[in-house]
C-alpha cells in the first residue's frame, strides 16, 4: 500500500507512522520542515518525508505525482484552539484553505486515492443533549476560530465526495493525549511542569487555566489504531466520532498526575480570558465508529497519563547540563 500522510511530524502523525512502519507500507510524508523533530529522528529513512505547504498548488501537485498514494491521511492543520483566537488568518487558511488545496490538486492529477480527513469534535460545541453527549448528527455549534475552520473544512471534505465524487471518509477526533503532545495542552503543561519541579528546574508550583471543562480524552495511541480501520472499512461521504465516550474534568486529569508526583506541589489558577467561549463539557458517542470496523480504546487513561508524565521526565534527564 502507498499512503501519504500530511502533518506527519506532529503530535498524531508521529503516532500514527510508528504504528504503520512495522506493516511494510511505502510510507510519504509531508510538513513543512522537511525533517524530522528530535523526538521522531528514529523514524529517519523509514519514510519519504517531503517539505512542503498545501496551500501551494504547485507544492501539492509534486507531492502527488511522487507519492501516487493508494491511501491520503489528512491530519495538516492549525491546532490550538486558544491561541487561534489571536491568529484567526493563520487557522483558517491552514486548516480550511490548505484542505481545499489538497482536493483540487487531486482532481487535477486524477487520482482517486481513500482520503481519511482528520477532524475535531470541538466543531459540535455545545452539545445538543444535557449529558454532553455527541453523536455524527449533533448540530455544529463551534465555539472557537479554530472549531470553525475545522468544521468549514469538514463539511467541505462532504461537499467533495458528491462533487467531484472524491472518496473521502471523515473521521472527528475528541480529545486525544499522549506521549509527546505539546505542552500547549493541558495535560502535557501539568506533566511538564511536574517533571520540571521533580528535577528542580522549577519550583513546585503549577500554573492553570480554568480546570473546570470537561472532556472526553483517548490516548493518542487508541486513536491511530482506527485510521486504518477507517479507510477499510469506513464509507466515503460518512463520518464517524471517534472518543472513550466518558468525560473527565480538567480538574480531575491533574490530580492524577500530582499523585503521580515525587514532589509536594502547589497548583494556583490563573483566568483565560481568550477561552471564555469555549466549550464546557464535550463526550463523543462513538457507536457508529464501533458497529462499523470494531474499533474500541484499550489504553487505560491512568497508564496514559503515567507515560505522558514519565516522557516529560525523560525529556528533562536528557538536556544539557
Amino acid at each position: 500500500m502507498r499512503i501519504l500522510i500530511t502533518g506527519i511530524t506532529g503530535f498524531v502523525g508521529g503516532h500514527l507512522v510508528e504504528a504503520l512502519v512495522p506493516q511494510g507500507h511505502a510510507l510519504f510524508g509531508l510538513c513543512r520542515s522537511g525533517v524530522w523533530p528530535a523526538q521522531l529522528s528514529h523514524l529517519e529513512g523509514k519514510v519519504e518525508l517531503h517539505r512542503g505547504d498545501l496551500a501551494d498548488g504547485d507544492c501539492v501537485d509534486a507531492i502527488l505525482e511522487r507519492a501516487r498514494p493508494d491511501w491520503l491521511m489528512h491530519l495538516a492543520g492549525y491546532a490550538n484552539p486558544g491561541r487561534s483566537f489571536l491568529e484567526q488568518d493563520l487557522c483558517w487558511r491552514d486548516n480550511f484553505t490548505a484542505t481545499r488545496s489538497l482536493y483540487d490538486g487531486l482532481i487535477r492529477a486524477g487520482q482517486r486515492p481513500r482520503v481519511l480527513f482528520v477532524s475535531s469534535g470541538l466543531i459540535y460545541g455545545e452539545p445538543d443533549e444535557v449529558d454532553g453527549a455527541c453523536d455524527e448528527r449533533t448540530t455544529l455549534k463551534p465555539a472557537t476560530p479554530y472549531a470553525a475552520s475545522k468544521a468549514a473544512a469538514d463539511l467541505l471534505s462532504y461537499q467533495y465526495t458528491r462533487s467531484p465524487g472524491l472518496h473521502i471518509v471523515r473521521v472527528r477526533l475528541f480529545n486525544q493525549i499522549g506521549p509527546r503532545q505539546s505542552a500547549d495542552y493541558a495535560c502535557a503543561n501539568f506533566a511538564r511542569q511536574i517533571a520540571a519541579a521533580e528535577s528542580g528546574d522549577q519550583p513546585p508550583v503549577i500554573e492553570t487555566g480554568d480546570l473546570s471543562a470537561q472532556r472526553d480524552f483517548t490516548d493518542v495511541r487508541d486513536m491511530v489504531a482506527a485510521f486504518p480501520l477507517l479507510m477499510e472499512h469506513g464509507r466515503s461521504g460518512e463520518v464517524y466520532n471517534a472518543g472513550r465516550g466518558e468525560t473527565y474534568r480538567i480538574h480531575d486529569l491533574l490530580k492524577k498526575l500530582i499523585a503521580l508526583a515525587h514532589v509536594n506541589v502547589e497548583v494556583r489558577q490563573r483566568p483565560e480570558p481568550d477561552r471564555k467561549a469555549d466549550t464546557t463539557v464535550t463526550r463523543a458517542d462513538s457507536r457508529k465508529l464501533h458497529a462499523t470496523t470494531g474499533w474500541v480504546p484499550r489504553i487505560p487513561l491512568d497508564q496514559t497519563l503515567s507515560d505522558v508524565l514519565d516522557g516529560w521526565r525523560k525529556s528533562n534527564s536528557e538536556k544539557p547540563a
